[in-house]
Formats: structure tokens, C-alpha cells, sequence
């Protein structure tokens, strides 16, 4: 598939994939939720993509919802737009890969619901972050209702969520939303770095990991344990557990294979 609103590009076992609608701060319209949905796809079953890194090209992250594209349609079909958009972050969470947002502007809306549809967020100085939609008479529709509490708590949540506030970097990584924040120059290569540790560990382990963090939040803690439980016991009949132990035995780098 050809693609339009983002760019992709895979390198060394990283892909990034850019927004790319900059001169609309990579506000989210429909030919962006099919292309970034076909992406997503394309990558969760690309076997040498170890970790993903999303950003957004020009000053913003993306910006949420190209509002002149949704004052054009009726409400079916806003809620068909929404959905693809529902069902692309949900995809994006459950993807085998540990997904990194590198939040280098502009997180809005739809697009601060994407950021927390990912597994790390890093941020630039320059990085703002808000649910502006109750300014607009209407609610974040995405899943930032749901997500951000569990993030950040409820009550912090509530307060970003009923004010519609837009909040910096700091105040981003003073409440946890971010992990961390560094100057706008140092977002991708700090991303890259994070990436390059993740991939240093075993491709399986790593990804069964995340499979327990992400169904293990849903669950009540006895049933989440007993799954990451079987996630861990599925570990140990790898080929990269025995490699992963001797390699410490022996006192060397692992040579993992995915296996």
C-alpha cells in the first residue's frame, strides 16, 4: 500500500512510522485511520520489526480529529470514522511489539489517545498534551476517558479530562503520563536508544511481557498474576531461554533468535 498521511520506514529492527500531515499538525482524517490500520497490521506480523516508534512530522504529534472532515458528515458517519479510529488504537495496544511514542509537539485530542494506546511515551520539551473535547461540547471518544485514568489516577485524569486543559512536558512526566522529556533535538535518538535496550532482551520474553502488562491491567490481580504466570512458564521452552541462561553462565552475550 502506498501511503499518503504517514510514512513508514524500517531499520535495524526498529520501524518508525511518521504522521505525515503537517500542515494540519497530522490531524487524524479517513484516509489516515485506513493507512495507519494497514500499517499496523503490516508491522505486528513483520517478524523483523522488534520495536516501533511513532511520531509526527512538523511541530505537532498529531492533533486529534480533522475537525473540517467531521463537519461535513452525519453522526453514522462519525461514529464509523471513530471506530476505525477505536479499533486502531485497540490494535496498536495489543501489538506483539513494545510501540514507543515519541511525542515531539502537539499531543491533542485523538492525539494524545493514540500516545496512550502506546506501551512508553517520551516527550520533547516543546511537547504539549491535553483532552481539549469538552471546550468543543463534546467527550474524547478514542479511549482517553478510559486509558488516561488508569495512567495517571482518576482524579488527575478527571481534572485534564473536565477542564480540557493543555498540559507541558513537565507537568506530563511530574504525573506520569511521560517517561521522560528531553530536548526537542534528543527525542529521537533517546527513542532509538530505548529501542536498542528492549531489542538487547529476548524478542519472546519481551513480547510476552508485554501481553501480560497490557490483558494482565484488565484483569483483577489474582486472575492477572495467573496469566502473566502462563506467559512465564511459555518462556521457558524457548530456545532463547537456554541461550539467555547459558549466556550468563558462561558469562557472555546472548545471541537471542526468537525462538
Amino acid at each position: 500500500m502506498e501511503y499518503k498521511t504517514i510514512i513508514l520506514e524500517k531499520k535495524d529492527g526498529t520501524a518508525c512510522l511518521t504522521l505525515n500531515r503537517p500542515e494540519v499538525f497530522n490531524a487524524i482524517n479517513e484516509q489516515m485511520i485506513s493507512e495507519f490500520g494497514h500499517a499496523i497490521g503490516e508491522l505486528h506480523k513483520d517478524e523483523t520489526v522488534k520495536v516501533v516508534i511513532i511520531t509526527g512530522a512538523g511541530k505537532a504529534f498529531q492533533s486529534g480529529a480533522d475537525i473540517e472532515e467531521l463537519s461535513r458528515m452525519n453522526p453514522i458517519q462519525i461514529l464509523r470514522w471513530n471506530q476505525g479510529v477505536v479499533e486502531n488504537f485497540d490494535a496498536l495496544e495489543k501489538m506483539r511489539q513494545p510501540v514507543i511514542a515519541a511525542i515531539n509537539g502537539f499531543a491533542l485530542g485523538g492525539g494524545l489517545e493514540l500516545a496512550l494506546a502506546c506501551t512508553i511515551r517520551m516527550a520533547s520539551e516543546k511537547a504539549r498534551m491535553g483532552l481539549p473535547e469538552v471546550k468543543l461540547g463534546i467527550i474524547p471518544g478514542a479511549g482517553g476517558t478510559q486509558r488516561l485514568p488508569r495512567l495517571v489516577g482518576k482524579g488527575i485524569a478527571a481534572e485534564i479530562i473536565l477542564t480540557g486543559e493543555i498540559i507541558d512536558a513537565q507537568e506530563a512526566y511530574r504525573i506520569g503520563l511521560v517517561n521522560k522529556v528531553v530536548p526537542p533535538d534528543e527525542l529521537m535518538k533517546t527513542s532509538e536508544e530505548l529501542a536498542k535496550k528492549i531489542m538487547a532482551n529476548g524478542p519472546v520474553a519481551v513480547s510476552l511481557a508485554k501481553d501480560a502488562i497490557e490483558v494482565g491491567k484488565n484483569l483483577p490481580l489474582d486472575a492477572a498474576i495467573q496469566y502473566a504466570q502462563k506467559n512465564c512458564i511459555t518462556c521457558f521452552a524457548t530456545e532463547d531461554m537456554k541461550e539467555g541462561t547459558a549466556a550468563f553462565l558462561e558469562k557472555r552475550e546472548a545471541k537471542f533468535k526468537g525462538r
